[in-house]
């Protein structure tokens, strides 16, 4: 058997990392070296409620201690902002979020999960930001009920179900502005 020339084996290993950087540039996400989580560009999207599949199934532990079952948010838009309170983007947007959950009062719900989180810090950021919303504990696998939308390790984030339960709609990074959500949570209402 012969061996691969070193020109071919050159150029197989250089079709290989382009191949591989290809595939890195057209991720929305951004590494963040070894913090263990990924964080996006702030890109929005939204389903067509056609596109939108089957409700999310999500209860849990608040940071209160106090039981939360999103499906009894059902018939309302729900706001599912995922956040850190170690997360440098998630302090700089907390503002923005708090401002329209504000806004969307009586249009929409919100409901937060804290990731990976201590609980003590991340009931410090609830008041220092004047969260006016629950947010789930992560016990890791509340961001599993986001298939398609969210990976296991997505912060900051949010998602936007519609009034049957389903997601609708997310912003996948650092929230651009308050307008931003309430217009994503008002599209999604609207489809």
């Amino acid at each position: 058997m012969s061996r691969p020339s070193l020109a071919r084996r050159t150029a197989a290993a250089l079709a290989t990392t382009t191949a591989l950087a290809t595939l890195a540039s057209c991720s929305t996400f951004e590494g963040t070296g070894d913090k263990g989580y990924v964080t996006g560009d702030g890109t929005v999207r939204v389903l067509e409620a056609a596109e939108r599949t089957d409700p999310v199934e999500l209860s849990g532990t608040d940071l209160a201690g106090e039981e939360v079952d999103l499906a009894d948010l059902r018939g309302t838009p729900v706001v599912v902002p995922v956040w850190a309170e170690w997360c440098v983007p998630c302090r700089a947007e907390a503002p923005d979020v708090v401002a329209a959950a504000e806004e969307l009062d009586g249009r929409a719900a919100f409901v937060g999960i804290n990731f990976r989180d201590n609980d003590t810090r991340a009931r410090a950021f609830e008041r220092e930001f004047d969260v006016p919303y629950p947010s789930l504990v992560d016990d890791g696998t509340a961001l599993l009920a986001f298939p398609g939308t969210l990976s296991p390790q997505t912060v900051p984030a949010f998602v936007v179900l519609d009034a049957q339960g389903r997601v609708g709609g997310s912003i996948i990074g650092e929230l651009p502005s308050t307008q931003t959500l309430v217009d994503l949570v008002d599209e999604v209402a609207g489809g």
